[in-house]
């Protein structure tokens, strides 16, 4: 095949192969569970060193204090006990329980208190009052509890002992990189955040699903490189974006994967940009996939999509999900637990992303090299040699390809067009390009 250093080949694993790894990725969520994830903390660090069991991880520890932006990387947090007895000794909310009894980045504090003052330090959810919330005080210093409403109208009268057993002191932030280079310096950049506690959907399915892409594509041929960015959400994609400013000129494509192992449809964020390249092939994934989507344009609320689309940056970068924050009645509570995610979304999200990656891999341009006209295809061993009946989708393909081939049009923006797969127009390239009929555009 003279024309192989041109063709734009499939890479060497199949998407559908991300069936098999519905436990696996349901397993890596179950194990990554218990931990009690911050911004900062060693709750990242064991989070970082698990994933860097299955994928080559770098970690970096950035400084408190940092600055990035507008921004300041805060002190360390870390905790080792919390809790809340009754004047019997027993332990009526206890962290050891569930760590989102905490309010995560709590200040250290041993008091004893009535119930009046201590029900000014605690969380509830009238309208959900069986559940915990999830709360966070990152950047005040100040502390608090988390408990159901029903516990915490049940709290009887009286004295209360009060732990947080934590610590906030100078220390560092903690992110890590799978970098995967590729026959190009170009890259695609994937983005997810690792500073939640015990939430299993927001965000140990991004994680599970970047986990899992990146080793996947260990193995693959690549034509851009592929970076991986385990990190806080929001502090940890402005430290990333500070301490790459020179070089985010490489990025051509990014997503940010978060929200991925619940029963919702994919949804997709488009980026600020709203028709870059990664906007047009994540939906022509989702089209094609034929099952039900949702495509929603850029907005500067959300996740660390909008740091990457800030009118600095602009950078083409959309945001993959299922159910949206703050769309599902479990966000930030104790039912975003291990129940609530199921093994075939984490597959079935997996399975997207990579088809995802493989339009982004094999779209290219090219031209035609004998434009005037229709070249004879019959001869070439390409079209069928009896005429008069219904043309098969492979020669309408080649016939599209061939029109738009003229330099100015992409592969899968001749698959919208003619309304035919990407995969379908890809493979009609390759064999246009062994025919001596295509050649890449310069």
């Amino acid at each position: 095949m003279k024309h192989d250093a041109h063709r734009a080949d499939r890479a060497p694993w199949d998407p559908i192969a991300g069936a098999d790894l519905a436990r696996p990725m349901y397993d890596l969520v179950r194990r990554l569970f218990p931990i009690c994830r911050s911004i900062t903390g060693e709750g990242v660090r064991d989070t970082l060193r698990i994933v860097g069991e299955l994928i080559p991880l770098t970690v970096h520890e950035v400084a408190s204090g940092t600055r990035a932006f507008d921004w300041t990387v805060p002190r360390e947090w870390n905790i080792r006990d919390a809790y809340i007895a009754n004047a019997q000794g027993n332990r009526v909310v206890d962290f050891r329980c569930n760590n989102l009894h905490v309010v995560s980045y709590s200040t250290p504090v041993r008091r004893t208190m009535p119930l009046g003052e201590l029900q000014r330090h605690l969380h509830s959810l009238p309208d959900q009052p069986d559940l915990i919330p999830y709360r966070t005080s990152y950047y005040e210093e100040t502390w608090g509890f988390c408990l159901s409403h029903h516990q915490r109208q049940s709290l009887p009268d009286g004295d209360y002992e009060v732990v947080i057993d934590s610590t906030l002191a100078d220390g560092s932030l903690t992110y890590g990189e799978c970098l995967l280079p590729g026959a190009s310096n170009d890259e695609v950049l994937i983005y997810t955040h690792t500073c939640h506690p015990s939430l299993a959907n927001d965000n140990l399915s991004g994680i599970a699903v970047c986990t899992f892409l990146a080793r996947q594509l260990m193995s693959a041929r690549r034509r851009y490189s592929y970076r991986f960015v385990f990190a806080p959400g929001t502090i940890g994609s402005l430290v990333w974006l500070s301490r790459h400013a020179d070089r985010v000129s490489r990025v051509r494509h990014g997503l940010v994967a978060v929200l991925l192992g619940d029963s919702g449809s994919l949804r997709y964020k488009r980026s600020r940009i709203g028709n870059a390249e990664v906007d047009r092939a994540v939906q022509h994934a989702l089209k094609r996939s034929g099952a039900t989507y949702d495509v929603e344009a850029f907005s500067p609320y959300g996740y660390d999509e909008r740091q990457f689309g800030s009118p600095g940056f602009n950078l083409p970068v959309g945001r993959m999900s299922r159910s949206p924050n703050s769309g599902y009645p479990e966000y930030h509570t104790s039912a975003d637990n291990l129940a609530l995610i199921r093994p075939e979304s984490l597959a079935d999200s997996l399975s997207v992303c990579a088809q995802i990656v493989e339009i982004l891999e094999g779209n290219r341009r090219f031209l035609n090299t004998s434009p005037f006209g229709e070249p004879q295809l019959g001869r070439r061993g390409l079209y069928r040699p009896m005429g008069g009946v219904s043309v098969p989708e492979r020669e309408t393909a080649m016939l599209w390809t061939l029109n738009r081939s003229d330099g100015a049009h992409s592969l899968l923006e001749i698959a919208d067009e003619a309304g035919l797969d990407f995969e379908l127009i890809r493979r009609t390239a390759d064999e246009l390009l062994d025919a001596g009929l295509l050649t890449t555009a310069p």
